[in-house]
């Protein structure tokens, strides 16, 4: 089954009657257009399509039959540990989507990290206000929540006021923000006067996490962990407790406790039973992304002496705004399709509200009238609003190796130094 709406407990309850009956659950991220979710369900093929509220029209679109209420009727409960449960879509740095396959074995092993993580008890209350079409904001807390017992509130979409306002009415005890979202609560008129002594810890991740916003809410005294990992990890790799978060301010942590944690030439590289299977129906991309039972994160790190991790960049390109992906592959296939664009390439650059942003370097073709409207034009019921470039550059040429390779780091110093 295919799930496309916003945060609800139908979603989770398809998830977990779905592992009883041996199904599997693909979340639909709601802010890419209805190009791209045909492009994902022409690749999984999904039996049915289950629509939120809101999101019926859309859903409609899409070719995908809406399932009775009743279809698994008497179905018999066939799920074990080692089926497929959960398939999450990532595009990687070839513009391609692909299915990340998630075991009902690699969702609970996950989930025991997620206890580890936060050391979680029946009696906390856990706030959900990411999307749950990410492992994030389904696997890091939520999912953990429940398997230990606790409570959950979930919230359809983050909106910092609503976020302050339920911490406090709520008593929440613990909640997940990434960067953006922790930049949009400080940010908010209501944050100096908010309760939040109920929160014993707020976690973070999806990239670095600026120290000016841990030391904000370290401020408040809601001490910050962090938690690092990728759709393939499911997400929980590693994990900086709350004993560590003044100690070591910033740091990713150490691996959590049961998967384990290396850097080989500097990059991360994780084995465990939360890892994912392979890739939807993808078998080469599968075996290009282990090593020996290794998962190859494309991340880079460094150790300090006392095994705690910091993550220091990607060797992919992927650009992470506000929590979300953004491939730049798939801006440059938008970009190609232009004649009157000779060559261009995608990087990252900083964002004061998103952290990061895509930014599109164009070289125009010789004679061709082209300003960055007309760029940003290219991109409109291609892909969704979040992955459009927030800013274009003009540039007569790109910087390129001896192979005619675009050095992007060298086109990133070009960049900082206009």
């Amino acid at each position: 089954m295919a799930w496309l709406g916003y945060n609800d407990p139908e979603m989770l309850a398809l998830l977990f009657a779905l592992a009883r009956l041996g199904g599997i659950l693909v979340p639909l991220n709601w802010r890419l257009t209805a190009a791209e979710h045909r492009s994902i369900l022409a690749d999984c093929k999904p039996r049915w399509l289950v629509a939120g509220a809101g999101f019926e029209q859309h859903a409609t679109g899409l070719g995908v039959p809406r399932p009775a209420l009743d279809a698994a009727h008497g179905r018999p409960l066939e799920g074990t540990d080692g089926d497929d449960l959960l398939v999450v879509y990532t595009s990687g740095t070839t513009g391609t989507p692909k299915g990340a396959v998630l075991t009902q074995a690699a969702l609970l092993w996950n989930a025991y990290n997620g206890i580890h993580a936060h050391d979680l008890q029946q009696s906390d209350r856990v706030l959900t206000c990411l999307p749950m079409f990410h492992v994030g904001g389904l696997n890091i807390q939520t999912v953990p929540a429940l398997l230990a017992g606790a409570a959950v509130t979930l919230h359809s979409r983050f909106e910092p006021g609503a976020w302050l306002a339920e911490v406090a009415r709520g008593r929440s005890t613990l909640s997940l923000l990434v960067p953006a979202a922790m930049q949009a609560v400080i940010a908010h008129p209501a944050w100096a006067a908010a309760d939040l002594s109920s929160l014993r810890l707020l976690n973070s991740g999806s990239m670095v996490v600026p120290e000016s916003l841990i030391r904000a809410f370290h401020a408040r005294g809601v001490p910050v962990g962090q938690v690092y990992g990728c759709t393939e990890t499911a997400p929980i790799a590693t994990v900086l407790l709350r004993e560590d978060a003044a100690r070591k301010l910033g740091s990713a942590g150490k691996a959590a406790p049961h998967c384990e944690v290396r850097l080989v030439d500097g990059e991360i590289q994780v084995r465990g039973p939360n890892l994912m299977r392979g890739y939807w129906r993808d078998p080469a991309a599968s075996a290009a992304a282990f090593e020996d039972g290794w998962f190859r994160t494309g991340d880079l790190a460094r150790v300090d002496d006392e095994g705690y991790y910091w993550i220091m960049g990607r060797s992919k390109d992927v650009i992470i705004s506000g929590g979300e992906n953004i491939y730049p592959a798939e801006l440059e296939n938008v970009l190609a399709d232009c004649p009157a664009i000779a060559e261009a390439a995608v990087v990252g650059i900083g964002d004061a509200r998103w952290g990061e942003a895509a930014c599109a370097c164009v070289v125009p073709r010789a004679g061709a009238s082209l300003d960055e409207a007309a760029v940003l034009a290219l991109f409109r019921d291609r892909l969704a609003k979040f992955k459009h470039p927030r800013r274009v550059v003009f540039l007569d040429s790109l910087p390129k190796n001896a192979l005619g390779k675009v050095q992007k780091p060298e086109l990133r110093r070009r960049l900082e130094a206009r």
